[in-house]
């Protein structure tokens, strides 16, 4: 298992590169606008991490700004711990064997999401390409909020 990053929803993005960037001093990696869900992702490393980061081989900052406005309540603005599994079905198995709700099945082989007993959300990533369909996680249904 690896490290990937962690969520930050910010409301201004503006404000918030000026604060992680300018001021805090981490070092933008990546910007991905995605129009059919209407955010951006910028991905920030800290200065000593920037090559590594740059090969997604050091752990990142992933500032997500939805460009419809919305009201961040209950931490929401906080969003998930990332971790690449080599295998996520087997992952996901031996956290429902423990007892764990998988709250977003691996429905495509390459993402599920899961919460800490404190309502931290996780997020799992397949490591390379995903997984091609497999029963049951292809017929599973969400659970609660992820």
């Amino acid at each position: 298992m690896r490290y990937l990053h962690t969520m930050v929803r910010v409301s201004d993005i503006d404000a918030a590169l000026d604060f992680y960037c300018d001021k805090l001093g981490l070092v933008e990696i990546s910007r991905h606008d995605i129009e059919r869900g209407r955010f951006t992702l910028v991905f920030l490393a800290a200065p000593d991490d920037v090559a590594a980061a740059r090969e997604k081989k050091a752990p990142m900052v992933e500032l997500t700004y939805n460009w419809d406005p919305e009201e961040y309540a209950g931490g929401r603005n906080f969003g998930h711990l990332a971790f690449r599994v080599r295998n996520i079905y087997e992952a996901c198995a031996r956290l429902m064997e423990g007892g764990v709700t998988i709250n977003r099945p691996p429905r495509d082989g390459h993402m599920a999401f899961v919460r800490s007993p404190d309502g931290i959300s996780i997020e799992l990533l397949q490591e390379g390409d995903s997984l091609p369909p497999e029963a049951p996680w292809s017929d599973m249904p969400n659970v609660g909020s992820w």
